[in-house]
């Protein structure tokens, strides 16, 4: 394997860009992965690796899931700790690193499974929650209207790894996109902490449905809340007068796939 030793090597400086910047990402259709977490979590997806990056210290660390990755990814450099320390995004690096492809194929919505939407939600720790706690529930998809970058780097630590298996659906405009599903069976619910809207608990969520998550500071758009079929809320008898949207979000889908238990 080829030893990159310098910062400012173009590849390294390629993909701190890749890191660093959501421009870069959508014009490249790339994004990179620190951690050894994330970068051999890639192994268990059908995410390809383009780019692989480790440090001796690293590789001696992770022997058995160092070679896997050398045989996955299209290239491999061992990388010196200075040039670790340039990529790295947290404050004690783990020495492992990888630059991913994104998914070519926008996952369909199918009949009979249940989807949770996202109306612009922006805090990329909230987005990663969300759809790890989706994954881990069996929740079926996450429908995002401009939301943050599920890849982000904080979006893709919170998500532990789900955001590179689990189905994300980017949405160009989501009153459209819930419209549509309708047309096709789908019953569509939003959520708001309104006391005149329904008990999520008290809710039976159809074989086909969607549920829809609002912005942290404003909720779900009035167009969204229009094309709902039902409003839901979750009671609090406590003096709060919200929750965190991944909080919520995790009742939500808890309840959506609970009467499938």
């Amino acid at each position: 394997m080829e030893k990159i030793t310098g910062k400012n090597n173009s590849l390294i400086k390629y993909s701190k860009r890749l890191f660093d910047s959501h421009r870069a990402r959508r014009i490249e259709r790339k994004f990179a992965l620190e951690g050894a977490r994330l970068c051999f979590d890639a192994l268990n997806s059908e995410i390809a690796v383009t780019h692989f990056f480790i440090t001796e210290k690293a590789a001696e660390k992770y022997p058995e899931q160092f070679k896997k990755m050398v045989k996955t990814a299209r290239s491999a450099y061992f990388i010196s700790e200075e040039t670790a320390e340039k990529l790295s995004d947290t404050k004690n690096t783990q020495g492992v690193f990888c630059v991913c492809e994104m998914p070519e194929k926008r996952p369909e919505i199918v009949k009979n499974k249940k989807y949770i939407a996202l109306d612009r939600v922006q805090d990329p720790s909230n987005l990663g929650a969300i759809i790890r706690t989706a994954e881990a529930l069996g929740i079926d998809g996450a429908i995002c209207f401009s939301c943050c970058d599920v890849y982000n780097q904080k979006a893709l630590r919170a998500s532990m790894g789900s955001a590179l298996r689990f189905p994300v659906i980017q949405s160009e405009n989501l009153e459209r996109d819930l419209i549509a599903v309708k047309e096709k069976g789908f019953a569509v619910y939003a959520a708001v902490p309104s006391r005149s809207a329904s008990s999520v608990c008290e809710t039976r969520f159809s074989d086909s449905s969607v549920c829809v998550i609002g912005n942290e500071a404003n909720g779900v758009s009035d167009e969204v809340k229009n094309a709902a079929d039902k409003l839901i809320t979750i009671n609090m008898p406590g003096m709060a007068e919200s929750l965190n949207a991944s909080t919520a979000a995790a009742i939500i889908m808890w309840e959506m796939v609970r009467g499938n238990k």
